[in-house]
């Protein structure tokens, strides 16, 4: 059985996503203080991690901040009821693995649980080229030479996605649908907004506008 720590300090929610896991055949220990959910979590060994991003003492995305730092590679699904790009950028960046918005629906919660808990059985973790570029899809580190740069996790989930495409040209509901896993409720400006970022990070290693606008159609990798 997989286990998974609920980190949330609405009693009511913690103990209700607790009940719903069990039935789907989770183990799941409850958390409502942040201090005390990031000592845990270091020290115990967790399939999942559910964070809420407002927690008393340590808030969620300093929780994951500092899992991160000690090397804790767990999936971790933020809850919050925030809403925006700059939101979800700041979960990611943090380093969470997906982003829930309050309210959901369950069905969804379950759905994103086993999506993260499958990629991490499957040990999914191959490096990845494209002419120059290396990479690394567990450290989220790409290579140009000797020249590593760090992404963030949706970073790198869409570099990802534009090496498999081999230079095709991928639109922004591919990304939405394929990246995000919702072509339909997500924002388009995320895709032109992590599309920035990487440009921001790999151009100055490279030299090279290496993502690609093509107008009307969406965007595309090119070699230098």
């Amino acid at each position: 059985m997989d286990r998974v720590i609920i980190v949330e300090d609405e009693l009511g929610l913690a103990q209700a996503i607790s009940d719903g896991l069990g039935k789907h055949g989770f183990v799941a220990q409850t958390v409502g203080d942040g201090r005390e959910a990031y000592k845990i979590a270091k020290n115990d060994e967790f399939d999942l991690i559910i964070l809420d991003w407002m927690l008393p003492s340590l808030s969620g995305i300093e929780v994951c901040r500092r899992l991160r730092q000690d090397g804790v590679l767990t999936p971790i699904l933020m809850l919050t009821a925030k809403d925006g790009v700059s939101d979800e950028t700041g979960a990611l960046d943090a380093g969470a693995d997906d982003y829930l918005r309050k309210p959901f629906e369950f069905a969804v919660l379950i759905a994103r649980c086993e999506a993260l808990l499958r990629r991490q059985v499957r040990g999914s973790w191959p490096d990845l080229t494209f002419g120059d570029l290396v990479l690394d899809t567990r450290r989220r580190t790409v290579r140009v030479g000797e020249t590593a740069v760090v992404l963030s996790r949706r970073e790198a989930e869409v570099l990802e996605y534009l090496i498999r495409a081999h230079g095709a040209v991928r639109s922004k509901e591919d990304l939405l649908r394929d990246v995000w896993g919702d072509s339909a409720g997500a924002d388009p400006n995320l895709v032109e907004v992590y599309v920035g970022y990487l440009r921001r990070k790999l151009e100055p290693a490279t030299g090279h506008r290496r993502v690609e606008t093509v107008r009307g159609q969406g965007y595309r990798l090119v070699e230098p």
